[in-house]
């Protein structure tokens, strides 16, 4: 059961990790503009290997957490999809890590100002984790908010289902913006926002089922005992 809370402590550590090195990194590399530059590009350049890294290691830590989430629930409601969902979540970001994304709106110095041009199969696969980020992510928000609604946590099931409705329209509207020729502004924005919610909600249930797994053990411990 120790083992089982840690991995879900994995979890609740991920999210705010990872917004908090994005955060330090957009006011303070040098050249970078988070207003207009999706947080992506902080993987190029000298210090690239530091998004790289913050990629990498919250993937890893939500494997984790998607450990601790099938140790914890399995066979119970959301304990088969919601694992293996949660998992291709990290396995998507390990993804987006290793494979870098083109240069591209201006970033780093001398690359194009607008869309990456140079697209190859780094970027490619780059995009293509961040496919599997998005969809496994919201396909485990409804997961959660059905296992909730069942569970009668209407506020929980609420949060799980709005978390599963924004992100699709964070991203799509990001898109119709950009299309609409604001200059990649808002669609750097919104890219962040849609970290903040997705990763935030993440961590947030991560506490929720780290709690749920304490109250069990702590239910079990005192139950009386039948050894005479």
């Amino acid at each position: 059961m120790r083992l089982t809370r840690s991995l879900l402590a994995c979890g609740a550590v991920a999210g705010p990790l990872f917004i908090a090195l994005v955060l330090i990194q957009d006011y303070t590399r040098p050249g970078f503009d988070p207003r207009r530059q999706p947080l992506s590009l902080l993987s190029l350049g000298d210090l690239g290997w530091i998004q790289v890294a913050n990629f990498v290691v919250t993937g890893l830590l939500y494997v984790a957490f998607a450990v601790g989430m099938r140790r914890a629930l399995h066979p119970g409601r959301g304990g088969t999809w919601g694992p293996l969902l949660m998992g291709a979540f990290g396995t998507g970001l390990v993804i987006a890590g290793v494979f870098r994304t083109a240069p591209g709106w201006g970033y780093p110095q001398g690359a194009p100002t607008g869309v990456p041009t140079d697209a190859g199969v780094s970027h490619v696969l780059h995009g293509a984790g961040f496919f599997v980020v998005l969809v496994s992510l919201i396909a485990a928000c409804f997961v959660f908010a059905r296992r909730f609604a069942a569970l009668g946590e209407r506020r929980w099931a609420v949060l799980c289902a709005v978390t599963g409705v924004a992100l699709p329209a964070i991203y799509v509207l990001s898109g119709v913006l950009s299309e609409r020729g604001e200059h990649s502004q808002p669609l750097s924005l919104l890219l962040r926002l849609l970290a903040l919610v997705g990763w935030g909600w993440a961590s947030l249930l991560a506490v929720r089922l780290r709690r749920e797994s304490t109250a069990a053990l702590d239910q079990a411990t005192s139950l009386p005992s039948n050894t005479p």
